[in-house]
């Protein structure tokens, strides 16, 4: 150990991109996790989600257009165009207490809903990491219709 130590001074002299771009990666790291602390909302992975709708019910909000909502969704959600979501409608601020999920295409516009409804006092959000993407690589299944 101490001959390790008396090395590095040696190996950083020898090797200073290398060791700048893991102190870059280290604190690209930190902050990412420090900013994932602060959002407000959890990702889940399409297995946490399946979990979470075994053991309970939570609503479950599609942000997809009707097209893609009918090609393919997480059965018992309820599909909302971004352009109409609104936190503060009456019907979705029942939920506040609930457990509610964004899901979308891909998972940019859930992440997008999910600090809208954190900023309008929604308690339990989260967001499916992925999307309905990440749905089907883990080969779960998909409603069709309007339901």
């Amino acid at each position: 150990m101490q001959e390790t130590l008396t090395r590095l001074p040696h190996f950083v002299g020898n090797h200073v991109l290398l060791v700048a771009t893991f102190v870059v990666i280290i604190l690209a790291l930190i902050a990412l996790e420090i900013s994932r602390k602060f959002t407000g909302y959890r990702e889940l992975t399409p297995g946490a989600l399946v979990q979470m709708i075994n053991r309970g019910s939570p609503l479950v909000v599609d942000l997809s257009a009707i097209a893609d909502f009918e090609k393919g969704h997480i059965m018992g959600s309820k599909q909302v165009s971004p352009s109409q979501f609104d936190p503060e409608n009456k019907d979705l601020a029942k939920a506040k207490d609930l457990q509610v999920v964004t899901v979308c295409r891909n998972g940019t516009e859930s992440g997008k809903a999910a600090k809208r409804l954190v900023k309008a006092g929604f308690t339990n959000v989260a967001t499916l990491a992925g999307g309905i993407g990440a749905w089907q690589r883990a080969d779960l299944p998909l409603a069709k219709g309007k339901r």
